[in-house]
């Protein structure tokens, strides 16, 4: 059951570094070769700098002691972890029937796209939002359909007018949803996606949830799985989970994908069939199941720390580079910077940010034109990295070369 460990509470060291030099992290061992900075501090992709739960390595390195990594199952034990998880975590009753599997939640996105549009057909999605989502529309020769967030009161909210006019146009047959939402941390409430999702129902429209950061929430915001909100919304959705994100498992290529229509899963499932996406990687399996049955006081810790590294650089930022504006997340670890008022291109911002200040951000534009000027933090880091960032980001910020 998640959570059992509570019992023995053991405090988890996320101050620790953690030398991730020689393991081909995409992360840390090729910044020369990417960005062409050998100095610079990597903080974009999506993977943390902490170890994972202790109970998932134990997994991991008993399951290798074996010596034998053939062609693999899930167990019973296995669905029951993650619906203990689901249910536990969010309230959502999950049915082992509904869950089919993928690699990764990306090529759950590329193959949904694939089985329920057809080439032409109009794809909603609300910028500025992850690369991916653009690239399953395109590759499958699709149309994006953009219903771009507002920004108010510091919150990036959906246009609902705007979405009810894209939705309800004929051309949209799918609506990928991200939630909690990358790059901006909006974590969406119940009423906003009940709105979209009924609107998505009045027009035929198939939502495609990706959910694979919602256990990494801010209290006082909740997660409402899409498809816990009706059964009707249940049946018109395909959710998008995976233990990646939540605990540092990325490498290991195990993603959940919750179908609650038996016709929608079919369909989904005869094309991963097609593609052979259905394979399973055997230590995902171990690390997935583990991470779900003894993971629950490692994530709680860890979203408190993550917290405090959002906090710190929010009153930096504030403090001590008010020319910048920072939105503070609802849910990830990613920080959504506004780097507007320098006054730079997006080429000369991402030069600048490499160059002068020794910084690997991932760069806002590469989420949409709403993201020209912003830049995406990863802070799930050590609080010393945020620290030094920060400080690499002032002293660039205020050199004599950027105030001439």
């Amino acid at each position: 059951m998640a959570g059992s460990g509570r019992m023995n509470r053991h405090r988890f060291d996320f101050d620790k570094p953690v030398d991730r030099g020689n393991t081909l992290s995409a992360k840390w061992n090729f910044i020369k070769e990417s960005v062409g900075v050998e100095d610079a501090l990597p903080m974009w992709v999506a993977d943390m700098d902490f170890e994972t739960v202790p109970e998932v390595k134990a997994a991991l390195l008993a399951r290798a002691q074996h010596g034998i990594y053939g062609y693999t199952a899930r167990s019973d034990g296995y669905y029951q972890a993650l619906i203990d998880w689901n249910l536990k975590r969010h309230g959502w009753q999950v049915d082992k029937k509904w869950i089919t599997h993928s690699s990764g939640v990306v090529n759950a996105l590329f193959t949904a796209v694939r089985v329920f549009a057809k080439p032409g057909d109009g794809v909603l999605i609300q910028p500025p939002v992850y690369p991916p989502f653009y690239r399953a529309i395109s590759k499958n020769d699709c149309e994006a359909v953009l219903n771009p967030l507002k920004l108010e009161e510091g919150r990036y909210s959906p246009d609902l007018a705007d979405f009810a006019d894209k939705v309800g146009s004929g051309r949209v047959k799918l609506f990928i949803l991200c939630n909690p939402h990358n790059p901006v941390g909006t974590v969406f409430t119940e009423e906003e996606l009940r709105t979209m999702g009924e609107l998505c129902l009045r027009h035929g429209v198939i939502v495609i949830s990706d959910e694979i950061h919602s256990d990494l929430l801010f209290k006082p915001h909740r997660h409402v799985p899409f498809a816990s909100i009706s059964k009707a919304f249940a049946q018109n959705s395909v959710v998008c989970t995976a233990p990646s994100k939540t605990f540092n498992l990325a490498g290991l290529s195990t993603s959940n994908i919750i179908i609650p229509n038996d016709e929608l899963r079919r369909r989904y499932d005869e094309v991963s069939e097609q593609v052979a996406q259905k394979s399973f990687n055997l230590f995902g399996a171990a690390a997935c199941e583990a991470a779900y049955r003894h993971g629950e006081e490692w994530l709680d810790q860890l979203i408190s720390y993550i917290d405090g590294n959002r906090k710190y650089a929010v009153e930096f930022i504030e403090a001590r580079l008010p020319q910048l504006k920072v939105y503070y997340p609802e849910g990830t670890y990613f920080l959504w910077l506004d780097c507007r008022s320098l006054g730079l291109g997006n080429q000369e911002l991402e030069k600048f940010l490499l160059r002068e200040a020794k910084l690997w951000f991932n760069q806002g534009y590469t989420f949409g034109k709403e993201g020209e000027g912003f830049v995406r933090i990863n802070i799930g880091c050590q609080r010393s990295t945020v620290e030094e960032a920060l400080k690499r980001l002032e002293n660039a910020v205020h050199s004599p070369v950027q105030r001439g």
